[in-house]
Formats: structure tokens, C-alpha cells, sequence
């Protein structure tokens, strides 16, 4: 519970910061083994089959998206309009933005500890991802110059 105190007439509020860590320390965990180790020595370990492609794909199209979108928006900022650079760029810049916050989540918001609140926050992601291409679809369709215009008024104003 957050309590407000008095001093004199004024009343002083908790500020974020004490709310953000009244909620961070409202989480429950998944308790971990000590050392974060399961099992014993005498259990023998059976790794995963290995995979080439298993990790590299991800970091390969990440790479690539990041790389085309500098000339995509350069493009945009020469004010050069396509309608094949624009829904280019809008995909490319949604996919980027999306497999960023995907990382942050996976890093800082672990499965094997937090369980269902790390799904909770992968479904909201998704969904908002979501909104955004629904939203980046409605500037497409109706501003001036789509996404690119709409980039290059912004950096002209």
C-alpha cells in the first residue's frame, strides 16, 4: 500500500521511483537452485542435438534489417517518395523496433524466472506490434508522402 504523508498542509506522494519498486518487489519469482544448477553430478547430461542455424538466423536478419535501413532512410530524408521504399521502410523499421524490445524482454524479463509474466509480456508485445502495423498502415495509405513524408516533415520542421 502506498501511504501519503502530512507535512505542515502539504501532503507528500510517493514519488515513481518508490512505486515502480513497491511493484518490482510485488513480483513473485520462480525460486532457483542454488548456483542456478539442477541436479546432481552423477546425472549424466544429454545435450541438444546441435543446430547451425539455430541462433545465427535471428542475429543474420536482425543485421540486415538494421543495415538496410540506412539508406531507406536517407532516402527519406533526400525526400526521394517510392511507394516500394516507403512500405520498405515501414516494414523494415517495425520488424527492427519489434525484435529489439523481443530481446530486451528475453534478457531482462527471463522465462525460467519470472514463468507466465515473461508470456504475458511476449503476447503484449505481439499485440502491439500489431497496433503499430495497423497504424503505419493508416499513415501509408492516407498522409502525404506515406511513412518517408511524414519522416522528412518531421526532420524539416
Amino acid at each position: 500500500m502506498l501511504s501519503v504523508t502530512r507535512v505542515g498542509l502539504r501532503q507528500i506522494q510517493p514519488s515513481s521511483f518508490a512505486r515502480a519498486g513497491l511493484f518490482a518487489r510485488s513480483l513473485t519469482t520462480i525460486p532457483q537452485p542454488p548456483g542456478g544448477v539442477t541436479g546432481n553430478v552423477n546425472e549424466a547430461y544429454v545435450p541438444p542435438k546441435p543446430l547451425k542455424s539455430h541462433g545465427s538466423f535471428h542475429w543474420t536478419s536482425e543485421r540486415i534489417v538494421a543495415v538496410g535501413l540506412l539508406p531507406l532512410v536517407g532516402s527519406s530524408f533526400a525526400g526521394t517518395s517510392s511507394t516500394i521504399i516507403d512500405t520498405t521502410l515501414a516494414a523494415f523499421m517495425l520488424y527492427h523496433v519489434h525484435s529489439g524490445f523481443q530481446s530486451c524482454i528475453i534478457d531482462y524479463i527471463p522465462l525460467r524466472v519470472y514463468g507466465s509474466f515473461h508470456k504475458i509480456c511476449m503476447y503484449l508485445l505481439t499485440f502491439g506490434t500489431g497496433v503499430a502495423g495497423y497504424g503505419v498502415y493508416e499513415i501509408e495509405q492516407k498522409e502525404e508522402g506515406g511513412l518517408a513524408g511524414v519522416v522528412s516533415r518531421i526532420f524539416k520542421a
